[in-house]
């Protein structure tokens, strides 16, 4: 057996090497007037298992040397289409390859290949559960280019718990409260923030965001009020004290965070701090 495996290795190399140059003669004087660039430059995984030897580790490592060394700054706009299932593919055949989730979460999202950069995030976190920067990674984009700040929030706190430092993971759970302040269903928000805090394990933490939760659900009651008082009026209110005079409101909640609430230029409540943004 032992004798055995050079020798498969070796036909394996050989038969990658026939495929992938009959596939190029075959090009050859082949007029393309808008050629796929999957087929240009993607190889099919298993032409590149192939051609590695059978080893896919190998064939993973040659797809991140060519991200690595791509020139993307003169890159047209559909090579990055290719240089991200280039990476797919890489993901695919080792999911745990660090520097390939690295530039893809770089380069990739910024020039439009969201979906293929979340594949392979996604991956490397199922693969590097020891590692918090996938989940991260994967969290920034959600908020960033989707605006998903309740998976975000999720994602986020997935990859503090890979944190050994209990202060590096505290600062990581703070930020997955706080994008949650930016969500359109702030009851659900709510629930989260509350079920964060029952999960902590320092009292000052779930104190803090024990407050943060109830700050969402006061929110939610200006909001819904808001909603009301613009079918009845037929224009939105101006101001808090709108409500408060239409008699939708008992009284106005107050922040525990002494921020404040207020309503913007449309008139829906918000948390002072971004009322005007």
């Amino acid at each position: 057996m032992r004798h055995r495996l050079p020798l498969v290795t070796l036909l394996l190399m050989l038969v990658g090497g026939l495929v992938f140059w009959l596939a190029q003669e075959g090009l050859r004087g082949v007029t393309r007037f808008h050629p796929k660039a999957e087929i240009e430059v993607a190889l099919p995984v298993f032409v590149q298992v192939a051609m590695a030897g059978g080893d896919r580790y190998l064939a993973a490592s040659w797809s991140v040397i060519r991200a690595l060394v791509t020139e993307t700054s003169r890159m047209a706009r559909e090579e990055y289409e290719i240089l991200g299932q280039v990476q797919k593919d890489a993901s695919w055949l080792n999911p745990a390859h660090e520097d390939n989730y690295y530039i893809a979460a770089a380069i990739l999202p910024w020039e439009g290949q969201l979906d293929p950069t979340q594949v392979i995030l996604r991956r490397a976190t199922r693969a590097r559960f020891f590692d918090y920067q996938p989940p991260f990674y994967y969290a920034f984009n959600l908020v960033h280019f989707k605006g998903d700040v309740l998976a975000a929030s999720e994602w986020l706190q997935q990859a503090a718990e890979t944190l050994p430092d209990p202060e590096e993971r505290l600062i990581l759970q703070n930020f997955a409260a706080r994008w949650l302040d930016r969500s359109q269903d702030l009851d659900t928000a709510a629930r989260i923030v509350d079920a964060m805090a029952a999960q902590a394990k320092r009292k000052d933490f779930a104190d803090y965001l024990r407050k943060r939760a109830q700050r969402l659900r006061d929110l939610a009651v200006l909001r819904r009020a808001a909603v009301v008082y613009a079918q009845a009026q037929g224009k939105p209110a101006g101001s808090l004290k709108d409500l408060l005079k239409s008699g939708l409101l008992e009284k106005l909640p107050v922040d525990p965070f002494g921020l404040g609430y207020a309503i913007d230029a449309k008139g829906v409540p918000m948390f002072s701090s971004a009322a005007g943004q």
